[in-house]
């Protein structure tokens, strides 16, 4: 390996970390937090306290006097009344919707467990549920419907199980004092994660001002991961206007991120690691958007966050008038999400638009999931895919051990050109470019196939740690999540600047089969060092990685090792030959004409 080759790898070490250090999170951020339901809950609770309103009336709205009914004369005394849930589950979900504010109190999905196998319930219970209204009044009141108390509009049980293509409805009104209501109509039909949301007015020309109201979900979604710094680094509120996506995320306890949109918002949406809440209005009819975000820490070096986001919507002073919304509220899957068509599938974070992503969607999850049809457990899939990607690349592969096995025989004869042209660097690297000419070897030929590993590395490991697909998805032994970093012990202490305290078997694992390769490709004794430095600094870069990515390279190495071996076996009694010069063609018409141009003259 010459000095090019080791430039090439030292370059790929940099670009890993530089990439890493981008799109990771803080240092500390991989600690896993072992705590328990009821203090991850507290410490929730607490972020969500922290997050402010939504939007604040504007200061020349502002009452002058301290006002006696903070509710005003439209709405006193509609905080008061009895509470009723009521509860609709589907095949998919178990929804409660209480009359209290008219929001959704509880929404667990079935078919998904938390990482200690309770199931996913996604509303901060202690807010007494989300999604509401908000709007400041004619006698400049800010009121937001949360805490006003609805009547059902309609009879029926309080319990109704929905199958097949069943569909259920719930109206709730809110009426005020001045003859006017408010009307909410929640439509679930089985087999959707979500519900259609009408919002009626009727006689609130009076009642509403600044010609604008919200519809608000202020609490963000509650964890369901054991590790709630990684679960925090992915989570964030998205506003999609005019197809470009604005982003807000609270990545510190100081700031407190907030996005006040104007114009047509095609849609806003709240997400942690594996789950959303999206509010998609009718299209072309909301009048802005706002996001905020907020962050607490927790214990064990844990943090939390909350996001609200909402939908500012026109409003006219008709006599009759609304709006209509679609609600996703389930897992963040990109098809799921795709479906709704109006780029939902954004928010999944698959890489870099213009060139991780489009190998992140269209090649490694359809390869993953079909896969996935053959074996069903996840493991299995990565050491399948591997296995495909290694025969994929095997041409290259295959000439570039080639290309440095020559290197190899080469290094007598680079010692004898580095020996006589000592005193004149100038002429010995032409000298040597002349020796690689000569025996047709390639300098940077070793280091091709991994710069074309380097995107399918970045795309496989957004795959693994962002797509709900492998979420949960175990192998075999202590491999229980392949979305996630494994552990096989825990250190004493902490390894500075790479905040390691939790080893990774796979990734120990991949860094034995690297210092193989590395002793099998390194003969020069000048570069010992590289033999075991690249391990090393590789082993502790990938200790924090998702533990798929590291079965990937583990067994990519092995394959690589077995084909390094039969290479050499086949290579091992080739004399090393020169390269026959390629001879020039004649240059066709004008080539020929040329030659005859001086027994023409004569």
């Amino acid at each position: 390996m010459d000095r090019q080759s080791i430039l090439g790898y030292i370059l790929i070490f940099i670009l890993l970390v530089v990439w890493m250090w981008m799109s990771s999170p803080k240092q500390g951020q991989q600690a896993e937090q072992q705590k328990t339901v009821a203090t991850q809950l507290a410490q929730q609770d607490s972020a969500r306290r922290a997050a402010a309103a939504v939007v604040q009336p504007a200061a020349s709205q502002a009452p002058t006097e301290k006002p006696v009914d903070p509710l005003g004369k439209f709405f006193s005394g509609r905080d008061k009344g009895q509470e009723q849930i009521i509860t609709i589950e589907s095949d998919l979900f178990i929804a409660e919707i209480s009359t209290k504010g008219g929001v959704v109190k509880r929404w667990e999905l079935k078919k998904y467990k938390t990482w200690d196998g309770k199931p996913v319930q996604l509303v901060d219970y202690k807010k007494n549920g989300d999604l509401s209204l908000l709007f400041a009044t004619a006698d400049g009141r800010l009121v937001n419907t949360h805490d006003l108390y609805f009547e059902r509009g309609e009879s029926g049980s309080l319990q109704r199980v929905i199958t097949g293509n069943e569909e259920a409805e719930v109206k709730l009104v809110l009426p005020t004092s001045n003859g006017g209501r408010i009307t909410k109509t929640l439509r679930f039909k089985n087999g959707e994660y979500g519900f259609n949301a009408d919002i009626g007015f009727s006689r609130m020309g009076d009642v509403i001002a600044n010609y604008e109201y919200q519809l608000v979900w202020e609490s963000g979604l509650r964890y369901a991961e054991q590790n709630s710094i990684d679960e925090s680094s992915f989570a964030a509120a998205y506003a999609y206007a005019g197809k470009e996506l604005t982003e807000v995320d609270a990545s510190s306890t100081e700031s407190k991120p907030q996005k006040n949109m104007s114009g047509v918002v095609d849609w806003v949406a709240a997400r942690t690691k594996y789950f959303a809440f999206a509010i998609v209005p009718k299209e072309g009819t909301s009048d802005g958007g706002y996001l905020e975000g907020s962050r607490a820490t927790a214990p064990d070096k844990g943090a939390l966050e909350a996001y609200s986001i909402a939908v500012k919507m026109p409003f006219k002073g008709g006599q009759e008038e609304g709006a209509s919304f679609r609600i996703f509220f389930g897992p963040a899957d990109i098809s799921l999400l795709k479906s709704y068509g109006v780029g939902l599938d954004r928010i999944v974070g698959l890489g870099w638009t213009w060139l991780i992503r489009p190998i992140s969607e269209y090649v490694m999850l359809p390869l993953l999931n079909a896969l996935h049809y053959i074996a069903p457990n996840w493991g299995v899939v990565i050491i399948l895919f591997s296995l495909i990607i290694k025969v994929v690349l095997h041409p290259l592969s295959r000439s570039s051990m080639r290309s440095m096995k020559k290197m190899q025989a080469l290094q007598p004869l680079m010692n004898e050109i580095k020996e006589k042209y000592k005193d004149d660097p100038q002429k010995m690297n032409q000298q040597v470019m002349n020796l690689y000419k000569e025996y047709g070897v390639n300098p940077a030929g070793g280091c091709l196939p991994l710069l074309l590993q380097f995107p399918v590395m970045i795309a496989l490991y957004n795959v693994l740690r962002a797509t709900i697909e492998l979420r949960q998805g175990n192998f075999v032994w202590w491999i229980t999540d392949l979305s996630i970093p494994d552990r096989i012990f825990t250190l004493p202490f902490e390894i500075p600047f790479f905040a390691i305290q939790d080893v990774s078997g796979l990734a120990l694992l991949m860094g034995v089969t690297m210092f193989i390769q590395q002793k099998m490709s390194v003969k020069d004794p000048r570069q010992k060092a590289m033999v075991w430095m690249m391990p090393v600094m590789m082993t502790l870069l990938f200790n924090s990685f998702p533990s798929g990515l590291n079965l990937y390279y583990f067994v990519f190495n092995v394959l690589s090792i077995g084909q390094q071996i039969m290479i050499n076996r086949q290579s091992e009694d080739e004399p090393l030959r020169k390269v026959e010069p390629k001879k020039k063609k004649s240059g066709g018409i004008f080539g020929k004409l040329a030659k005859e141009l001086p027994r023409l003259k004569r």
